[in-house]
């Protein structure tokens, strides 16, 4: 059996269905497919279920690309505000977090719901559990022999996804088809994840599993972040370590500040003035729950004794300890738990203003497929947005 379409989009997450009511709006026949048995699979779970959406707050500084200019055009033609007056349009209910983030007030069900409305109000024929034998190019586009017959198509978008969450289906198909189409690629590795410890690490902080509190982290490279950091029964994770995470190089440390809104060295000269008898662990235990001031006390090997007794090399440890942590992690938890994946195809292939591959005419890369990866907060979903937008006005 042979199927023709004027588009074929290959996944059927946020960058996919994205394209594809895009591309119908304008009158092309389109046809999106994918493995999976369920379409959105990750919206569905992100959030806690609550999807968040997009950012009031979205900037081509909240990316990381190797081309740092190469998200701009696809944002300024599809902005948070679009995606907004969408969700208002199908009477969708949200709120606003922290930082800008926007999420729903009931369910993720209901932006996947909104985008197979957006695809059904086009015709879009989506086809869920189809297998992809090869793709070739044929006279006037593709030709991509499937498990429900080959499928002829003009125009070909790869909406495929990265490596994070296999649980989820996530392949490297995407990048494969890349590779086979002479396209080059960035290294790929897990991105928004967080960080394991050090065996001496773990056995100091793995019993203080599930505390959490508000600090400052930042690679060698990257912009500090200041939010919720939480130590986990494997290292630390929580905000603050995921955004972080993009920024760290294999092999690299962090610098952590665990009280950003104090300074250290000034508060304990204060305390020692004021209350030369109390003890350190006391102090501690004002600025941090009492299980994490006598970890943190142990970990560095300080004495427990009164704050006017403590002795100049532990005063002038103290501070850098606490508002300067140079914490080296043995890893992080990999694509297993990973929000996103880091590099994928070169954005250098690519037209910035149509997602096009310049190569390969009629070829398109949507999504996170990319060498473009978005802070935590929506960003990753307003690039799918925005880069489906542009791919579905020219595909």
């Amino acid at each position: 059996m042979s199927l023709q379409t004027d588009v074929l989009v290959i996944g059927a997450g946020a960058a996919g269905l994205m394209t594809a009511a895009t591309a119908a709006a304008r009158g092309r026949k389109v046809m999106v497919i994918d493995h999976a048995k369920q379409a959105g699979k990750k919206i569905l779970i992100s959030g806690g279920g609550r999807c968040n959406f997009t950012n009031l707050y979205v900037e081509p500084a909240n990316y990381l690309c190797s081309n740092k200019h190469f998200v701009k055009s696809a944002l300024a033609q599809y902005t948070q505000w679009d995606f907004i007056d969408m969700v208002m349009r199908h009477g969708i209910e949200y709120h606003e977090r922290d930082h800008g983030q926007l999420f729903c007030n009931d369910s993720a069900k209901e932006i996947v719901a909104m985008l197979l409305k957006e695809c059904d109000n086009g015709q879009v024929q989506i086809r869920l559990r189809t297998e992809i034998d090869s793709v070739s190019q044929s006279d006037g586009g593709f030709s991509v022999a499937t498990s429900i017959g080959r499928i002829q198509a003009e125009s070909l978008v790869v909406a495929t996804g990265g490596l994070s969450m296999p649980k989820l289906g996530a392949t490297p198909y995407g990048y494969k088809l890349a590779e086979q189409f002479g396209l080059k690629l960035k290294p790929t590795r897990a991105g928004l994840v967080p960080f394991t410890l050090q065996p001496q690490e773990k056995q100091h902080f793995e019993p203080l599993s599930g505390i959490s509190l508000t600090t400052s982290i930042a690679a060698n490279r990257g912009p500090s972040f200041t939010e919720q950091l939480l130590i986990t029964h494997r290292g630390v994770s929580g905000p603050s370590v995921l955004q972080a995470s993009n920024y760290r190089q294999p092999g690299e440390g962090v610098t952590i500040d665990l009280l950003p809104s104090v300074d250290v060295a000034d508060a304990l000269a204060e305390a020692r003035q004021s209350n030369p008898k109390r003890q350190l662990q006391t102090w501690l235990s004002e600025h941090f729950p009492a299980r994490l001031a006598e970890a943190l006390i142990a970990y560095h090997g300080w004495q427990n004794q009164a704050l006017g007794q403590l002795n100049k090399a532990t005063l002038e440890a103290i501070p850098s300890a606490i508002n300067a942590w140079q914490l080296k992690p043995a890893g992080d938890e990999g694509y297993r738990t990973a929000e996103v994946t880091l590099g994928g195809v070169d954005t250098d292939e690519l037209s910035s203003k149509t997602m096009e591959c310049k190569s390969v005419p009629g070829l398109y890369f949507v999504g996170e497929v990319m060498d473009v990866t978005g802070w935590l907060g929506g960003f990753n979903f307003q690039w799918a947005w925005a880069s489906g937008f542009v791919a579905g006005q020219n595909a």
